[in-house]
């Protein structure tokens, strides 16, 4: 998180608790990986924390950069392909799940660029006004288009997808982009993780509304 090590190692606890009970709630398959979001955003959180102790310590380098890039790779990596494939497979309507293919086809990419980075350019975090920033020398002309690719794979199809409420996590998502883009521009990247994962845990509601659903169908139907 963007204040402190335990404030990451306390928002993860309390976001992987929710994750745990949210993938526990969970009645089909196809729901365990969107339920499972709050659990990887924990471990995001707990990642950071280590990079925390590390840059407050100045020790344990190996540590340090282990951590860092365990949470780069979950915020660069992993998430453009896992949002949208996790609202694919629990898509119901063909046309809709057609075209969330695409936007998992357009993540997929996204990634693969991103992972080439993290091999091809070295990153070095560092504390900056109470945040962390994650310095990186990835090609400057490619990172405002890869930003706006990184927003088109990850919000649209929550507003896509037929499953209900998820909607509602895409508008957070999207002012929390805002309002760390504003008024933290430098640790973005952090910050706005940091919101995400709190937002996360409206997929314990979302998942919850479709057990219930499907519950009062079976009551509806004896």
């Amino acid at each position: 998180m963007c204040f402190s090590a335990g404030a990451s190692f306390a928002g993860g606890a309390v976001i992987s608790a929710i994750g745990i009970a949210t993938v526990r709630i969970a009645r089909k398959p196809s729901q365990t990986l969107f339920a499972s979001v709050p659990l990887l955003f924990g471990l995001q959180q707990f990642a950071e924390g280590v990079v925390w102790i590390t840059l407050r310590s100045g020790g344990h380098v190996q540590l340090q950069y282990a951590a860092a890039y365990i949470f780069l790779i979950m915020a660069l990596v992993v998430w453009p392909v896992m949002l949208p494939f996790s609202v694919m497979i629990m898509e119901k309507l063909k046309k809709k799940k057609k075209i969330l293919i695409v936007f998992l086809i357009i993540g997929a990419l996204l990634s693969a660029y991103y992972a080439y980075c993290m091999l091809s350019y070295p990153v070095a975090p560092q504390i900056k006004s109470h945040h962390i920033v994650y310095k990186g020398d990835f090609p400057k002309s490619l990172v405002t288009p890869a930003f706006i690719v990184y927003l088109v794979t990850t919000l649209p199809p929550l507003f896509i997808s037929s499953v209900r409420k998820t909607y509602i996590m895409g508008v957070l998502i999207a002012l929390s982009c805002l309002v760390s883009g504003i008024f933290f521009k430098e640790t973005h990247t952090s910050v706005w993780c940091f919101f995400a994962a709190l937002i996360s845990g409206v997929i314990y509601w979302i998942i919850s509304l479709s057990t219930k659903e499907k519950t009062n169908g079976r009551e509806a139907s004896a």
